[in-house]
């Protein structure tokens, strides 16, 4: 991939400031690597605190944002992050290609969606195209996103029920969905056997619920198992 190419009668524009957001070191590592000098990377972080704590302080141009971390992940930073730096441009890059994701993220304000497939001339190419205002999406995820809207014609954009839990406690109500035990909630999200009880205490009284199947009986309507 050639170095970014100057626009006759325009300014030349300097590299992209690119911040990585990941909970695997080794990921972000080989993401620098590959990008090399077509962008700047101009941080890094692990986790959706530090995340929001960084970009904060070094105003990236385009974060490229993993959507699962054990603290949060992609949306919780978005979400943290969205009103009080509107200028920053969001780019998710996860392993995951489920629906309830890439729009979770669009809806928190993502920009573009691309999995980890993707070659590091691609990624490039998406950056700089995030950076200039368009939508990215890996060809096969937008035709699966598409098909996802064609076959839920009358879904509403908006959830008023969904949207007043947090993304944690999605994860959790998303693990309990699918038959996980407590027990196995808080081994896959890194949290205690305790803050899993809380979590669902406090799904079910969000959503007036009062046991679990109940709640995967609402998760399933809803396509978030």
């Amino acid at each position: 991939m050639s170095e970014q190419e100057p626009v006759e009668g325009a300014a030349p524009r300097g590299p992209l400031r690119v911040f990585l957001v990941d909970d695997h070191a080794m990921f972000r590592a080989g993401v620098r690597a590959e990008l090399g000098t077509r962008v700047e990377v101009v941080g890094e972080a692990s986790s959706v605190a530090e995340a929001v704590a960084r970009i904060a302080a070094t105003q990236p141009d385009v974060v490229l944002l993993d959507v699962h971390m054990p603290d949060g992940g992609g949306r919780a930073v978005l979400e943290a992050m969205r009103r009080t730096h509107p200028q920053v441009k969001f780019l998710a890059l996860s392993v995951s290609d489920a629906a309830e994701d890439v729009i979770g993220l669009i809806r928190a304000g993502a920009r573009g969606y691309v999995t980890k497939t993707i070659s590091p001339e691609e990624l490039t190419d998406a950056i700089r195209r995030v950076a200039d205002g368009d939508a990215v999406f890996s060809p096969r995820l937008a035709g699966f996103v598409l098909d996802a809207f064609a076959s839920r014609p009358d879904a509403p954009v908006a959830d008023p029920e969904l949207d007043q839990l947090t993304n944690r406690e999605r994860e959790v109500l998303r693990l309990l969905a699918r038959g996980y035990a407590y027990k196995e909630i808080a081994k896959e999200l890194f949290i205690s056997i305790k803050t899993v009880e809380t979590h669902v205490s406090n799904v079910l009284r969000k959503l007036q619920m009062s046991n679990r199947y109940e709640l995967s009986r609402w998760a399933a309507d809803r396509r978030l198992v």
